[in-house]
């Protein structure tokens, strides 16, 4: 009796350590997948500098470079360069403000 339930405990260690592994694998390899470092790219004004740049392209394509259509476009993308340089300068202002306030304690 008693080596049959020692074997049985065996088993069920066994099968217990067999799962484990099968389960730390999988949310090894699934787990952080997406993880990445915050990148300027992603950001919705980087996105809007690249759609205004696009549209500039097509415009100029569809209608001629000196086109209306071209020339709203060219100035919607200029407009939207200014106000991502702003941000990005602003970003930093306000990071280097805070730091400079974290050294002091």
């Amino acid at each position: 009796m008693k080596n049959a339930q020692s074997q049985r405990g065996k088993i069920w260690k066994g099968s217990m350590a067999f799962a484990s592994a099968v389960l730390g694998g999988f949310m090894l390899v699934a787990g952080a997948s997406n993880a990445k470092a915050a990148d300027w790219d992603d950001h919705p004004r980087d996105r809007q500098v690249r759609y205004t740049e696009w549209r500039a392209h097509e415009a100029a394509e569809r209608f001629g470079y000196n086109s209306r259509e071209a020339r709203y476009w060219r100035h919607e993308n200029h407009e939207a360069r200014e106000r991502e340089q702003h941000f990005r300068h602003e970003y930093r202002e306000h990071r280097e403000r805070y730091d400079r306030d974290r050294d002091r304690y």
